[in-house]
């Protein structure tokens, strides 16, 4: 019998969740974007340093609407952020956590108008914002659309990305006339081939807050064809790349953003409901779980905001769920979130006992994106002395090293400091499809606490 909610998996799988999402086959997540590559994923990654890229995001996210006269109560209730001043063609990333502080997901948040948001990004925090709309005293509606893999039909909106220092120059040229003073993270219109879009001025790549690095442009869906097609032949005098799903994944570790800790939803039975209330065969259910960290205890891979570095968005000028477990952890140790480069030359090493040493190899270094699971969890040491996780490494051209995204201990996050991080899965053997046989093995790091 196919079991119908999350709490009910658990169970069925022995009742702990961290070994059920470690046994899980499935391998990373697969960017339904069109092409793997539209040149190479090297020349991709380096023009959102050197001219501009275009990214077609209409397939790969969950876009989830929410309308009513109590919206901004029900996101204002669940997320740490503040509402005070938010408000139509206005924007943010909402972070919403568990009753005890650690992180549920964070998503875009766009406010079409005072009384309608749409939540975009993965699944996870919409369906907890869902789930407190339904339980909850608002008159709030929730309509749905689904990233493409689990729907069959058109998306609402198409939603086209573009990134780098000519990027807008390039929409200048596809547009129909001047474009507006759009500020970073407020959204504005102008039209493109006839088509009215609505652009969020954020960036993906480069340093959070430089205004000149991009726009997030969206409209029906059933006018993407044409909008897209004015983009890139505009896009042609400025030399802009297409980029596709090999390059996209990587923008995350040179932006900062740290797309996929595990949602922490999993144990407390102040939880047991909302695990009842999400389906088995959901993103919750099926995110599985890999690297060489482990633990069996699923509480011991949450993380605060504090750790994703997202205590800019935390504020305590409104009540929300887990604020009091909050504030207790403002005040007490944390991680701080950092870029650890690869040593060189045990970058080498690992590729070349990977792929000549037998069954003692190393385990295969994939490029650009070396992770292997849906959520990706390395362990990262001090001598012996387990100080952070490394998430998702990747390689990119314009970093020149592979890199790991991190959080580790404040007291070794610090610029050149070496640690180690343990590279490979040998408890995955077995169990996922991307995990062949092989030894785990370690190599040395560098903190960086700036973008490299």
């Amino acid at each position: 019998m196919t079991q119908q909610n999350l709490e009910q998996l658990i169970q069925k799988s022995g009742g702990n969740p961290a070994k059920m999402l470690r046994q899980l086959p499935g391998g990373p997540y697969r960017f339904p974007i069109p092409e793997e590559e539209y040149t190479n994923w090297r020349d991709e990654q380096e023009s959102w340093r050197t001219s501009a890229i275009l990214f077609d995001q209409s397939f790969h996210m969950s876009d989830v609407y929410f309308k009513g006269p109590d919206v901004k109560r029900l996101f204002s209730d669940t997320g740490v952020n503040s509402f005070r001043t938010f408000g139509k063609n206005k924007a943010k990333q909402f972070v919403a956590v568990n009753p005890r502080g650690k992180v549920i997901a964070d998503a875009i948040l766009f406010a079409f108008a005072d009384d309608e948001y749409s939540l975009v990004g993965g699944p996870a925090a919409a369906n907890w914002v869902q789930y407190h709309s339904e339980i909850g005293d608002y008159d709030v509606t929730v309509t749905r659309d689904e990233a493409s893999m689990w729907n069959p039909g058109d998306r609402l909106l198409f939603r086209l990305q573009i990134q780098g220092p000519r990027a807008l120059d390039v929409v200048a040229a596809a547009a129909d006339g001047a474009l507006p003073e759009i500020g970073f993270f407020h959204v504005g219109e102008f039209t493109i081939a006839g088509t009215t879009v609505r652009a969020l001025n954020h960036t993906m790549i480069g340093t959070p807050g430089l205004e000149h690095t991009g726009l997030e442009m969206t409209g029906p869906w059933t006018e993407h064809d044409k909008v897209y097609a004015a983009l890139v032949e505009a896009g042609e005098q400025f030399d802009m790349r297409i980029g596709g799903s090999r390059s996209y994944p990587t923008t995350s570790n040179e932006s900062g953003w740290i797309a996929l800790p595990l949602p922490a939803v999993y144990s407390g039975d102040d939880m047991k409901a909302y695990r009842e209330w999400l389906p088995a065969m959901g993103f919750e259910g099926q995110a599985s779980l890999g690297g060489s960290f482990y633990s069996e205890n699923v509480e011991d891979y949450y993380v605060s905001p504090y750790d994703l570095g997202y205590g800019r968005v935390v504020k305590f000028d409104h009540d929300f769920i887990g604020r009091e477990a909050l504030e207790r952890i403002a005040e007490g140790p944390r991680r701080r979130k950092v870029w650890l480069e690869w040593d060189d030359a045990d970058v080498a090493r690992v590729l070349a006992s990977s792929l000549t040493a037998g069954p003692e190899r190393a385990k295969f270094l994939g490029l650009p994106s070396a992770w292997f699971s849906i959520i990706h969890y390395d362990k990262v040491l001090s001598g012996t002395d387990i100080v952070g996780f490394g998430m998702d490494p990747v390689y990119t051209v314009n970093q020149r090293h592979v890199t790991s995204l991190a959080m580790i201990d404040e007291a070794k996050a610090t610029d050149g400091t070496i640690l180690t991080l343990t590279w490979g899965d040998e408890a995955s053997i077995g169990h996922k499809l991307r995990v062949e046989t092989h030894k785990e093995t370690t190599v040395r790091v560098r903190v960086r606490t700036t973008q490299i």
